[in-house]
């Protein structure tokens, strides 16, 4: 390979705006669950919206991994233990560059969301010493109430664990193996070498995508509406 083939790139379509929305969003909103958990004095209320507004953010993309662009779809980047294994091994796979998650990616992907089911959900029925209680704390026990909440404030350490890991694994392919992957969940464009050849391109988001965001985007905003209404304060 020549010094003009290996320096030679192309930018290609890679994250769709809805994807590149959820990802910053959450980013945004786990700091500020962060705050109002752990800095911030009487902020507990704040945190319970945040909660929620997270919950429907994890909804939308669920229904976004079925619904959305070829690379925000499950079925195209979530793999068995076996491409785990020949990714990790730096097999290549025969039928060309896949764009979006790699197989480790998307087991992080998976571990992430549910970590976050796991957090929003012992949320909704967490009490606390400071008397407020999540939304539908009154449909279980004292005690079962008690155990959700130890398991919110343990997995939340857990999450923050994982983040870190997340962004460390980010720097590393940066730094290290010089993959575009920030300025791609920026863009939606990636730089790949010119002479890769790919599995398929991602496809455009075209109308029938926009109609599928508005209906996911829908639907998890009146959850999440519907849930924060439940939220009381004492």
């Amino acid at each position: 390979m020549t010094g003009n083939d290996r320096h030679s790139v192309r930018r290609v379509r890679v994250w769709d705006l809805p994807v590149r929305a959820f990802h910053w969003a959450l980013v945004v909103l786990i700091l500020g669950s962060w705050l109002t958990a752990e800095v911030l004095d009487d902020a507990l209320a704040w945190h319970m919206y945040i909660g929620v507004t997270i919950g429907g953010l994890v909804l939308f993309r669920l229904m976004w991994g079925i619904w959305g662009s070829d690379t925000a779809r499950f079925a195209q980047f979530v793999r068995g233990p076996g491409a785990i294994l020949d990714y990790l091994r730096g097999r290549r796979a025969l039928d060309g560059l896949r764009l979006g998650h790699n197989p480790l990616g998307a087991l992080s992907v998976v571990a992430l969301l549910a970590l976050l089911c796991v957090q929003v959900g012992t949320g909704l029925f967490a009490e606390d010493d400071a008397f407020s209680e999540g939304p539908f704390n009154e449909l279980v026990s004292s005690g079962t109430a008690e155990w959700l909440t130890s398991v919110h404030k343990l997995n939340f350490n857990l999450l923050l664990g994982f983040i870190a890991l997340h962004i460390g694994a980010v720097f590393y392919h940066v730094l290290i193996k010089h993959q575009d992957l920030l300025r791609a969940m920026i863009t939606g464009w990636m730089r790949i070498p010119a002479n890769a050849r790919l599995h398929r391109d991602a496809s455009r988001l075209r109308f029938g995508g926009w109609v599928a965001f508005i209906v996911a985007a829908a639907i998890a905003g009146a959850v999440a509406w519907w849930v924060a209404g439940r939220i009381v304060t004492l």
